[in-house]
């Protein structure tokens, strides 16, 4: 069954948190795009943000992980207030993100591509004009990686000419290599058709527990097979966040995003 092992280990979780956010507010002149966002992911979580189009969820990752700047309120990362650090630090403390639309090296190798990743993280980004072969320790790693997400078959082909499917994959494994404490996965299964999106989620469900992971997703049948524990964002506002058992028989959540009368 689609993620029976997932489902049947899903468990409540300590306090120890990974990623929060506090009072968080964005604005844009007079439009408030977050309005006083409170959220909290647990450490090992499958942690999933949905809402209807033009919620806020984009925007929200983008505070999270430093692209914009909040208007008000707090990012705290492993107790840690990374509010005002550049992306790029916050990636060095673990915090990495994928987009919606991939950004790849269409003319390397998959093995390749996850190497030189895996170099960037190590400082060896600079001298990636040596040959690839003399980066054992960062090919090992990469090998690992994409073990893991299961391309070592083809690990040798040009990413372009793979499935859109496994191209998200690869996208991952370049986030991986940053060694994430918390990854945030923008809408991974954007673009790619159903079959592939379920070898896809199921891949991701495998991930280490050290590995915290914050998703948006629209599809809700992965969503509520994958995740553990959902926040519902409304108008930039966090409407309501529980247990997918909860969300799914939520009124309110079924008439702002499943577009269901309260009735039913």
């Amino acid at each position: 069954m689609f993620f029976s092992a997932l489902s049947a280990s899903k468990a409540v979780f300590g306090m120890t948190v990974a990623l929060e956010t506090r009072g968080l507010v964005k604005k844009f002149g007079g439009f408030v795009a977050a309005s006083d966002v409170a959220i909290r992911v647990a450490e090992g979580a499958r942690h999933a943000l949905i809402g209807p189009n033009g919620a806020g969820k984009t925007t929200l990752v983008d505070l999270l992980t430093g692209f914009l700047e909040p208007s008000a309120g707090e990012v705290i990362l492993k107790g840690e207030n990374v509010t005002h650090l550049a992306q790029h630090q916050r990636v060095r403390r673990g915090l990495v993100r994928t987009f919606q639309i991939n950004r790849l090296f269409a003319d390397m190798t998959v093995l390749e591509s996850v190497t030189l990743a895996v170099c960037e993280r190590r400082g060896l980004g600079w001298r990636w004009w040596r040959p690839v072969g003399a980066f054992t320790e960062a090919l090992d790693e990469a090998g690992e990686i994409l073990a893991m997400l299961h391309l070592s078959d083809v690990a040798h082909e040009r990413t372009r000419n793979l499935a859109y499917g496994r191209q998200r994959l690869i996208e991952i494994g370049l986030a991986l290599a940053a060694r994430p404490r918390v990854l945030l996965l923008d809408e991974p299964a954007a673009g790619v058709p159903a079959g592939q999106s379920r070898a896809l989620f199921e891949t991701i469900a495998r991930l280490p527990r050290e590995v915290t992971i914050l998703l948006i997703e629209h599809d809700m049948d992965l969503v509520f097979r994958f995740a553990e524990r959902i926040s519902v964002l409304v108008g930039g506002a966090l409407l309501t966040e529980d247990v997918p058992e909860v969300i799914a028989r939520d009124a309110r959540v079924r008439e702002v995003y499943l577009g269901e009368a309260a009735g039913g």
